[in-house]
């Protein structure tokens, strides 16, 4: 776990390995393959080339995938907190959070949650960096994909 104190302006999850070494490679990995079957074309360069693309692609939607897993366990962690925290008459309105409000309303703590929560629903806000915007005591999530 992470010992700096987490904020909206450092909260993004950069993976060193992943980020800045695999994805890239294998992009590069891909484009040096196209441009090889563009400029001399057979059948060894064309399936080179579309295995580079699948490879790249493969690391992209690796990382989707666990960002939408992730997600799916915000939302309900979430549908969780919001049960204990929300007052009586925003208790029937847990349907109507969206992910992108849930997974934003995350960061809010436990005290400044059921009022971020009322606006959130009341002005229809979905936009997840306008909602981490207005969470002024920000809960740290470091168990982040």
């Amino acid at each position: 776990m992470s010992e700096t104190t987490q904020t909206y302006k450092n909260h993004a999850k950069i993976i060193p390995i992943y980020h800045y070494f695999a994805l890239p490679v294998a992009a590069a990995n891909a484009l040096l393959l196209l441009y090889r079957a563009a400029t001399h074309p057979s059948v060894d360069t064309i399936i080179a080339a579309l295995m580079g693309v699948a490879l790249a692609v493969m690391f992209l939607m690796a990382r989707v995938f666990a960002l939408t897993v992730q997600d799916r366990v915000i939302r309900l962690e979430m549908r969780l907190r919001l049960r204990e925290l929300l007052p009586p008459d925003l208790q029937p309105r847990l349907g109507e959070f969206t992910r992108n409000q849930l997974v934003a309303l995350r960061f809010a703590s436990d005290a400044e949650l059921p009022a971020l929560a009322r606006r959130v629903l009341d002005e229809r806000l979905n936009d997840r960096k306008a909602i981490k915007l207005l969470v002024q005591q920000w809960q740290a999530d470091h168990l982040r994909a």
